[in-house]
């Protein structure tokens, strides 16, 4: 099930955030996601409209946030559940409140790539991540004008 997360979702958004960007980004060492907790926490959870995805028991297993009503700073997945369609699910969510939608990922996260790439997701720019100096892409989707 897919809805809008509360405060008292925080923890379990946070302990997600940090195995899943640690897992998925093998290229940067751990000690920079551990020193960003803080600002995960206290400024973009705040400021982000997240939607979590939950499990049976009641637990996340999914979530993804959006800042100022375009970008998409966080979409993680409890890698347990890879490949049962949450990901999707919480795209979906999102493409039907936001008719445009941009976010940054590191070139080198291929599966986050292919990922936003199915979802129709285009390169807008190449850049460079100002805490890793490392190269990403800003990626850009917006609502077909037909259907």
């Amino acid at each position: 099930m897919i809805r809008r997360s509360v405060p008292a979702d925080t923890e379990a958004i946070m302990h997600l955030w940090l195995r899943s960007t640690v897992a998925a980004h093998p290229f940067i060492e751990a000690s920079y996601w551990y020193e960003s907790l803080p600002m995960v926490r206290e400024t973009f959870l705040p400021q982000a409209q997240t939607w979590v995805s939950t499990a049976e028991d009641g637990g996340i297993n999914g979530f993804i946030g959006v800042l100022n009503q375009q970008f998409i700073g966080a979409l993680f997945v409890d890698e347990r559940v890879y490949g049962k369609g949450i990901a999707q699910q919480l795209m979906d969510v999102v493409k039907k409140h936001y008719p445009l939608l941009l976010l940054e990922v590191y070139q080198q996260n291929h599966r986050a790539v292919a990922f936003y790439r199915k979802e129709d997701f285009l390169v807008v720019n190449d850049t460079v991540h100002p805490g890793t100096g490392l190269p990403t892409w800003v990626l850009r989707w917006h609502q077909p004008l037909f259907e």
